[in-house]
């Protein structure tokens, strides 16, 4: 079986924890678990000590703590720690982008990939950035244009022009821009504007055969392969980098022989000719011709001839919290500016971003207890205090689609980036939170449905830590489990 090998700039070691910023779902799957707790009863009365017990270790005696519970059906504060102070979220930012995109576009939204018929046998892509797009889809874009009789293409034009702005976020780190989890949004998103291939050992001394997925790829990069195949009982290690013209990728490290190949994943550097390439492949399935290619931003669109609409947003909603999929989150923030008129050289995250504040503020929620220049929660600019995500959570609570926004947050011990956690634990399967893990920053924040008490809602935050994300996670993890132990009394 092939393995998974996701990597950025920096060295990584077999058997040993991911020395990258953890951000994907595959990288927020904790390494520590909360242990198997006897249930017990706590009053709220006795809640503040059993959880300054936790948090007040010596081996915490650095980090930063912020924590608010609350009933879902008030804003008694049942615990509070710093809770109006601002933190960094990492991906507990997703929270505010996903309540913002369902109040304001609706469950039933979805994103249109259209094909325009121009005269002269020309055609125009509008891509509108549908992050569920792949190449089985591009495949279903081409029969329907062969069912309409199209067997030839004088001229194909991508039309680019729907999302305007950077397609990478400036204040993301190097290192995440390396990553198939930071990888580029714009009108077009592929396979989630990610590419692989594998690393096959050979006989001992030899270079590492490079097998590409996709051999529309291999001409977009120079490869300086350094890597060899070792022999049994010596270690095995890769390290992958990009120069910053993104076109130079040099290939280090080594691999045991015999062993699984590993698979590699990075981001794409151009998503628009990444989906140009890919698309002139369905179309040669189709027995399609294609004349000249062109990337144009902006143009005048004729008869809408063929069209692919992404799932609903309610499922999109699912892949973006579940997984914590940052692509999906940046892709929903600029679905946001849907209705709002185009402004001449204004980024379209940057009119999400106001559009957001703009509804979190109609639901209820200050909007000084928050500020955010991604919708992921990737940028370590991003400022939440425990206080705006309990608004946030206690709030949608309360709107009507309250039971589809809960539901597409991990259920501890059952699902998404919680499915390993709080097993065997009273928090099992009655805990729906959003984790968030960024170098020195761990968060859980969501919603308790405690046996002998009311529903509640919570945000627990860790900021400026040294210590390991699988210590911060099981404190995190243990204070949640009192929560589920609250009764009347």
């Amino acid at each position: 079986m092939t393995q998974k090998f996701t990597v950025g700039l920096m060295l990584l070691f077999l058997g040993s924890h991911i020395s990258l910023t953890q951000q994907t779902a595959k990288a927020q799957l904790p390494t520590a678990v909360a242990p198997a707790t006897t249930a017990k009863a706590i009053c709220p009365a006795q809640l503040g000590a059993s959880i300054d017990a936790v948090i007040n270790r010596p081996l915490f005696s650095r980090v930063r703590w912020g924590i608010l519970v609350q009933p879902v059906s008030s804003g008694q504060t049942l615990y509070s720690r710093d809770a109006n102070k601002y933190f960094t979220p990492a991906s507990n930012a997703k929270l505010l982008t996903t309540a913002a995109a369902l109040q304001q576009l609706g469950a039933n939204f979805r994103i249109r990939t259209s094909i325009y018929q121009n005269p002269n046998e020309v055609l125009r892509v509008v891509g509108r950035g549908d992050p569920s797009l792949s190449d089985t889809q591009l495949q279903k874009l081409a029969q329907r244009l062969q069912q309409k009789g199209i067997s030839q293409i004088k001229q194909l034009i991508v039309d680019d022009s729907y999302i305007q702005g950077d397609i990478v976020n400036s204040t993301w780190q190097w290192e995440d821009v390396q990553s198939d989890y930071g990888a580029p949004v714009g009108s077009f998103i592929l396979n989630q504007n990610v590419f692989s291939f594998k690393l096959v050992p050979q006989a001992v001394s030899k270079p590492l055969q490079i097998a590409w997925n996709d051999a529309n790829e291999v001409g977009q990069w120079r490869i300086i392969n350094q890597s060899r195949t070792v022999s049994k009982n010596q270690p095995s290690y890769i390290n992958i980098t990009r120069d910053l013209t993104g076109t130079v990728l040099r290939i280090q490290g080594q691999l045991v022989e015999n062993s699984e190949p590993y698979l590699v994943t990075l981001p794409v550097v151009d998503p628009n000719y990444y989906f140009l390439r890919r698309f002139r492949t369905a179309l040669t399935t189709e027995k399609i011709t294609l004349g000249q290619t062109l990337v144009l931003n902006g143009g005048n669109n004729q008869q809408e001839i063929a069209a692919i609409d992404s799932p609903p947003l309610s499922e999109l909603l699912m892949e973006t919290l579940q997984n914590s999929n940052n692509l999906y989150a940046e892709a929903l923030l600029r679905a946001l500016a849907i209705k709002q008129p185009r402004v001449q050289n204004k980024n379209t995250a940057d009119i999400g971003l106001e559009v957001m504040k703009a509804s979190l503020t109609q639901l209820g929620v200050d909007p000084a207890t928050y500020i955010l220049v991604d919708g992921s929660g990737l940028s370590r600019r991003n400022l939440v205090s425990p206080e705006g995500l309990v608004q946030t959570l206690r709030l949608m609570a309360k709107t009507p689609a309250a039971a589809i926004y809960r539901a597409s947050l991990p259920v501890a011990g059952k699902s998404g980036t919680l499915k390993n956690r709080f097993r065997n634990t009273p928090a099992e399967g009655i805990v729906q939170a959003k984790t968030g893990t960024l170098s020195g920053a761990v968060s859980l924040a969501g919603y308790v449905n405690g046996p002998k008490y009311e529903p509640l809602v919570f945000s627990i935050m860790v900021n400026q830590s040294e210590q390991p994300a699988s210590n911060l996670r099981q404190a995190i993890d243990e204070v949640v489990v009192l929560l589920t132990q609250l009764q009347r009394c």
